[in-house]
């Protein structure tokens, strides 16, 4: 690895013009109206992993147009009081694991949702969700970049998306929850899926207190497709390869999905962390989301690190901003 991108004076000024379909507003309002017509019947089923100091849950919950989605759900087993929510999003290509992955946050006496992403969990973390909709899909790279790209309603991430914001309405249903406490996080796909959370949230009047997108993922396409030849984005490199023609309509798809787009929409105070050397999430297209980011925000930067980002110490950061800004 080594330095690629732009210089670190030049990546704090880098605002690059926003690729924003006209009828973004419309498109996203419309599509959480439909998928919230369907009952979000949140089940909470007890599961015993043999962990003495929490209980953990099998979450079912519904998601787009009411497709069932799966989850788990950690909570401390002695709470009196009502406690702080995170959910937390998956990287690519990973599914929802096991609880015995995820005991951080109710160390800290929070309650901690795992959601499961649809069609993923078969690469290095087990998934138990299947994508699924009504319309057919057209011709596809391998992978999940480019399912349903030619049309921004039949686009993998429209679902995705969906689901993880009723992810978040999910853990407000359960009883112990203090909803005016309530955050989301995860890497690089689950970075992308926590902006993309933040900026659709405030259309349904959900108030999330705090953000945290680690090295995302699915920002600035443009750019992003033109600096790095790592995947995922070379997924769609490899499609566009084939399919020449299809350059303008793909890119139209892509600007409904960007997270420069929901980052501007966005409110919850925000810790981001960008790696300096990453060659799948490119620093440049980090900054481009955190530049444009409307709510409170910080960054931390890790200048020799790749896409690992800042790997436990940026988790010892997240707590301190965990205990700073979601607990008191």
């Amino acid at each position: 690895m080594a330095f690629f991108d732009l210089s670190l004076s030049e990546l704090w000024k880098y605002m690059p013009e926003r690729e924003e379909p006209k009828d973004f507003d419309d498109f996203w309002k419309e599509t959480l109206e439909e998928s919230c017509k369907y009952p979000l019947d949140p089940v909470f089923e007890k599961i015993d992993f043999g962990l003495e100091l929490v209980d953990t849950y099998d979450v079912t919950f519904s998601g787009y147009k009411g497709q069932r989605i799966k989850g788990w759900l950690i909570v401390p087993k002695e709470r009196r009081n009502k406690i702080p929510g995170i959910v937390e999003y998956i990287g690519y290509g990973g599914g929802r694991g096991f609880p015995i992955d995820f005991l951080l946050w109710a160390n800290l006496n929070i309650a901690h949702l795992i959601m499961d992403t649809r069609g993923q969990g078969s690469s290095w973390s087990r998934g138990d969700t299947p994508d699924y909709d009504e319309a057919p899909f057209d011709p596809q790279y391998s992978g999940f970049m480019t399912r349903g790209i030619l049309d921004p309603k039949k686009y993998y991430y429209r679902r995705v998306f969906t689901d993880a914001v009723r992810a978040v309405e999910t853990l407000l249903s359960f009883p112990d929850i203090d909803k005016e406490k309530i955050g989301i996080t995860g890497g690089s796909q689950g970075g992308g899926i926590t902006l993309a959370v933040a900026g659709l949230t405030p259309y349904l009047g959900v108030n999330l207190k705090i953000a945290m997108p680690d090295v995302p993922f699915l920002c600035h396409f443009r750019r992003a497709l033109e600096i790095t030849d790592g995947y995922p984005y070379q997924e769609i490199v490899q499609y566009l390869k084939v399919h020449r023609d299809k350059v303008d309509q793909v890119f139209k798809t892509l600007s409904y999905f960007d997270g420069i787009n929901f980052a501007v929409r966005a409110k919850a105070k925000a810790l981001f962390s960008v790696g300096l050397m990453d060659m799948i999430c490119p620093p440049s297209t980090v900054f481009a989301v955190y530049n444009h980011y409307k709510g409170e925000k910080e960054i931390k930067i890790y200048p020799f690190n790749g896409h690992e980002g800042g790997g436990p110490f940026h988790t010892l950061e997240k707590i301190k901003f965990v205990k700073k800004y979601l607990k008191d």
